[in-house]
């Protein structure tokens, strides 16, 4: 059995007295302050965690006071050579975001109406609501409004809702408890919960029997808190389980079956209904009975169809009203507006005639009720389908939740770190630091660290890698991934939503919720779509019924079943129902769900339509953005990112071991990959003398040029051309010329200088990624201008350049991040739309900055934080893919768009009886709900075929 070491005590600390505090801090210039500030802030007694933002100018440490207050915590800032400002109360601690899941919403109309109430609310920053994927998103202060409130708004305008999550669910869990019946079993609950290490809050909510826990995950977990739960109770009483929780997907199938049952029992009446009305009224025999009469005119026919049919319009239908009473209540109009004036005026009409018939012994009208019925019965037969493709357009999260395994096996490790006992658990109930067990053809439970076994895993759903990489003590792993052939014992770093499977899908998620700009045309349409259709219906139905009083059309185009009136009505109500706004809602968000799941899967995270229609390119409409230039950084994008030393030109007389031990020294504070190569190099130059690391003081990196120290007495400066010439440090003869040989074979000088004189020349190497020729050469046919940025010498820039296709006046060397941040404003204020591709933290600026941020998926988080567009596999081809697809997203758009207005302005035409005249061709209301429930549809499944996409030939050919 393998042992491990056992876990290093942990002070006992009460979680509840421990305080956070944020400080702005100022004179940052890179990670290395930012690493230079951490280590003061961990020196102090009673730091639990200090992190520093470089690109936020901010530091946030959580302390416990009894042991140092947050004067100390800001003079120790100030001592590391930074300025230092306590926040008081910063915005963003006094805002948080609640997920619901609304329910009910029927096209753009609704999500607008949801939008415009949440807005009003006091203490409520911004409201998304998407219809696609129906959820909606508000940024509120909770000390104002609580998500309770939110919730009644939006339950208040007609729909149901549901919380998804609260605030920042990271470190907090819900669990729904069972068999706790009295208040003394919830205190005694809430009681042992907060005597638990590292449980810091607890919110009790009787009435739903449900508790949320807030905790650190270094010392508690869910498994924990299950156990002490059913601990506390009697004997096998009280029971706990995991709760709603923020990355769980949306269940559509209730919603599906419930559709499906309401067409079942629709269908039950209305095919009746049908065959009263439009069959049996023709067939010898039957008719003879069914126009028997009752009483006066009133025959059994009409009888038995208004039977059938009222169930069908007000018990089946009746969530028609709701939404139509609903919408109306608060000022709107949407399709249940529509669907509700076209079935009651069928239907009324309908009842009149019956009631006509009933008193009169003359009187001789036609029903409607097949109409009504036959209306409610194609609408829901529509919604089922368009419900049924909606919950395809979701498959791409789907299938990446599914990565995870239901299960993991749990290995108790004893003090001396022998593995005594394994069970199997929740996957869901891991917790941080737990060691599991990973059979072969298992997947990976959660991510982390081997501490013993070995393997190959099959990464490829993360990462795109397609052979499978060995692992062995002390190699990463990813949650989801495939284990192949050996017994892995992993120690779970990242668990629930910090892993990078949770990412991925928060991240897709977060991009489905983002609406499009363009979807602003169809919103902007809805508003006035409704209430211009009833207008319509109104105008036809009185237009025709004046043609017809007025005789200016002959009889004979009257049906012999119906009058003037009755004919008229029928062109009103096909009027009124044909036209929909669904499909105009629909046509942008559904196509981005599929679009960035499928990029997704591609190894291609876009977060959300924006970037999207950014990063498409449609040279024939200069209303929209189209990116015409990419900024690529160069290290770690064009080239591998994996620098070697490959030669040392020295000249002062000192040796190689304690020249690169005084470089190296220095280069460890420094997260440069040139600063990593040096460091790895001097570690690997002597195998019998290990390199020992000298006393750094006044370390200082200078963004764009390099780094200066003292290291054992010398003053010491590291970095390229400019950084020697600011500091004096003049070049000899025999220095230059090794420059320029140097720059021919591009590769990267890195200059020392000992005391003010240059005492050596670095050569290192990073070679180009094989695929970029390839990818530039595609850009180009794309019509793409290509430009590199980099911060590296002109020299290596130019032969680098040289050697992927990129003309040399399109390159710009020694850059620091403020003037690659500038370069890319001059060329948006040139014109262009300018897309930055980089990995570094040096690359962020300029990635918010451009138009579109695209980061190498193997970079810095804070360059894949600061980008629109993530590449996962890190592979250069890529952007194209990223560029492509958006291209076909958007042509897909246009196409939804077509289909949606086609329907409407193709259709309603028809359905007014414009053919009437020439052909007498009459659209029945019900065929005309049918091809209102169909234009949903279609869009839809014109969405859904992005699921096909395949990337250029070319590329494939690049890739393989």
């Amino acid at each position: 059995m393998p042992r491990y070491p056992p876990s290093p005590p942990r002070p006992d600390i009460d979680a509840a007295q421990i305080q956070s505090v944020s400080f702005k801090v100022t004179g940052m210039e890179c990670t290395a302050c930012a690493g230079s500030i951490e280590k003061a802030l961990k020196r102090l007694p009673g730091i639990k965690e200090a992190a520093v933002a470089v690109i936020q100018e901010k530091a946030q440490v959580v302390f416990h006071p009894a042991f140092v207050d947050v004067e100390t915590i800001r003079e120790a800032i100030v001592d590391a050579g930074f300025d230092a400002a306590l926040l008081e109360d910063p915005v963003e601690q006094s805002t948080t975001v609640c997920r619901l899941r609304v329910r009910g919403m029927t096209c753009t109309s609704c999500s607008g109406s949801i939008e415009a109430a949440l807005r009003k609310i006091q203490g409520v920053k911004t409201a998304v609501v998407a219809l696609a994927t129906e959820q909606a998103e508000i940024l509120h202060d909770p000390r104002v409004v609580s998500c309770a409130k939110l919730m009644e708004a939006v339950e208040d305008v007609g729909f149901e809702a549901e919380l998804i999550s609260a605030g920042e669910e990271r470190n907090k869990v819900h669990l729904q408890l069972e068999g706790v019946h009295s208040q003394e079993g919830f205190r005694n609950i809430v009681t042992s919960l907060e005597a638990l290490a590292g449980v810091t809050e607890v919110e009790l909510f009787p009435t739903e029997e449900r508790v949320v826990v807030s905790y650190d995950p270094d010392l508690t977990g869910p498994r924990c808190f299950i156990e002490i739960i059913e601990q506390t109770g009697p004997a096998n009483m009280y029971k706990a389980r995991l709760a709603m929780g923020a990355d769980r997907r949306p269940d559509m199938k209730t919603e599906i079956k419930h559709y499906w049952n309401l067409f079942l029992w629709s269908i039950i009446f209305t095919v009746p209904v049908f065959l009263l009305g439009m069959v049996f009224m023709y067939t010898p025999g039957i008719k003879r009975h069914i126009e028997k009469k009752v009483i006066n005119m009133l025959s059994i026919g009409q009888i038995l169809r208004w039977v059938l049919s009222t169930p069908v319009q007000f018990i089946i239908g009746w969530r028609f009203y709701v939404g139509a009473y609903n919408a109306l209540r608060h000022g709107s109009a949407n399709m249940d507006v529509l669907i509700a004036l076209g079935t009651n005026a069928a239907y009324f009409y309908s009842v009149y005639t019956v009631l006509r018939s009933a008193t009169s012994h003359s009187f001789e009208g036609t029903d409607f009720f097949e109409t009504s019925s036959m209306l409610i019965s194609f609408i829901l037969l529509g919604k089922f389908l368009e419900v049924l493709a909606k919950g395809k357009t979701s498959e791409a999260i789907a299938k990446l939740m599914s990565l995870t395994p239901d299960t993991a096996i749990l290995l108790t490790v004893d003090e001396g770190g022998t593995v005594v006992s394994e069970r199997e658990i929740s996957t869901q109930l891991i917790q941080r630091n737990d060691i599991v067990k990973v059979l072969p053809g298992s997947k990976v439970p959660a991510d982390g660290e081997v501490t013993w076994g070995q393997s190959h895993v099959n990464e490829s759903m993360i990462t795109g890698e397609a052979r499978p990489v060995a692992k062995h003590g002390g190699d990463k792993v990813i949650g989801g991934t495939m284990n192949e052939n050996g017994v892995l014992h992993v120690r779970a770093t990242h668990v629930g939503s910090e892993t990078a499977l949770a990412q991925i899908v928060r991240l897709v998620e977060a991009a489905q919720m983002a609406k499009a700009p363009v979807q602003k045309f169809a919103d902007r349409i809805s508003r006035y779509f409704v209430p211009m259709v009833v207008l319509a219906s109104a105008l036809t139905w009185g237009l025709w019924f004046a043609a017809g009083k007025a005789s200016w059309y002959p009889k004979s185009w009257i049906p012999s079943s119906m009058d003037e009136f009755e004919l008229a009505l029928q062109f009103g109500i096909a009027v009124l129902v044909i036209a929909c706004p669904c499909a105009l809602g629909l046509a942008t968000p559904t196509a981005v769900m599929v679009s960035t799941g499928k990029g997704a899967t591609q190894g291609v995270l876009i977060k959300g339509g924006a970037a999207l229609e950014m990063a498409r390119n449609v040279s024939s409409s200069p209303v929209y953005f189209q990116v015409d230039c990419i900024v690529f950084d160069k290290t770690g994008t064009l080239t591998k990112g994996e620098p070697s030393v490959v030669n040392t030109k020295l000249f002062q007389n000192i040796a190689l071991k304690v020249f690169f031990t005084i470089v190296a020294s220095a280069e460890t504070n420094s997260e440069h990959p040139l600063a990593k190569a040096i460091v790895e190099f001097a570690k690997g130059l002597s195998a019998e003398e290990p390199f020992e690391q000298q006393q750094v003081e006044d370390f200082k990196a200078i963004p764009g040029q390099g780094i200066q120290a003292v290291v054992m007495g010398k003053g010491l400066l590291v970095g390229n051309q400019k950084l020697m010439s600011e500091n004096g440090v003049s070049l000899p003869l025999e220095a230059s010329e090794q420059l320029k040989d140097v720059e021919v074979l591009a590769r990267t000088a890195v200059l020392v200088a000992v005391d003010g004189e240059l005492t050596g020349i670095i050569s290192i190497a990073d070679p180009i990624k094989p695929e970029a020729p390839a990818v530039i050469s595609m850009l180009k046919l794309m019509k793409i201008k290509t430009i590199i940025v980099t911060g590296d010498n002109r020299g290596t820039a130019l032969a680098v350049a040289r050697e992927v296709g990129i003309r040399t006046e399109d390159v710009i060397a020694e850059a620091d991040p403020k003037a690659k941040a500038e370069r890319v404003k001059e060329l948006q204020s040139a014109g262009m739309v300018v897309a930055m591709v980089g990995d570094g933290i040096n690359d962020s600026p300029a990635l918010v900055a451009a138009d579109v941020g695209v980061a190498i998926g193997a970079g810095t988080d804070i360059a894949i934080e600061a980008a629109d567009i993530v590449l996962m596999k890190s592979h250069l081809e890529d952007v194209v893919t990223a560029i492509d697809l958006s291209r076909k997203t958007f042509s897909r758009i246009r196409l939804n768009y077509a289909w949606a207005l086609g329907y409407n302005v193709l259709g309603i035409p028809i359905a007014a009886g414009a053919l009437y005249p020439s052909a007498r061709f009459r659209l029945p209301p019900w065929i005309a709900g049918a091809a209102m429930a169909a234009s949903s549809v279609s869009v839809v499944c014109s969405s859904l075929l992005l699921k096909y996409y395949k990337r250029p030939k070319k590329l494939e050919h690049i890739v393989h």
